[in-house]
């Protein structure tokens, strides 16, 4: 075995290889387009669309596929936002888009009256 067959990571179901795009796409979301970038993004989303989403299909999940088109989504706005100059809020999380926008509330549980669910948000 050469060198070169440790270099690249082999996902073994689509799963697998839908969480290593996922983590690649969230690393490069905030970076300047360049036309490298664009390029490899472009690579990114084919690889979804062909070898990927035959992988799940031959998994029998229908779950996964949509799964697939949501990211694919997801990225190709991404591509549409970048190339008209806007910023990218927010990024993928279990194969959505998750928005960074909003308030962030601190919630601790209060036990005084321990009534289960009633939980008091203190500011």
């Amino acid at each position: 075995m050469s060198n070169d067959d440790h270099r690249y990571i082999q996902p073994h179901n689509a799963k697998e290889a839908m969480e290593v795009i996922q983590r690649l796409f969230n690393k490069y979301r905030n970076a300047p387009l360049t036309n490298e970038l664009l390029a490899y993004h472009n690579n990114l989303v084919y690889r979804l669309q062909s070898d990927i989403k035959e992988a799940a299909q031959k998994e029998g999940n229908p779950d996964r596929l949509k799964e697939i088109d949501q990211m694919t989504d997801i990225m190709r706005s991404w591509t549409n936002l970048k190339l008209t100059g806007h910023p990218f809020n927010g990024k993928m999380h279990h194969f959505r888009l998750v928005t960074d926008d909003g308030p962030k509330f601190k919630r601790r549980v209060h036990k005084i009256h321990q009534d289960g669910g009633h939980r008091a948000s203190r500011h």
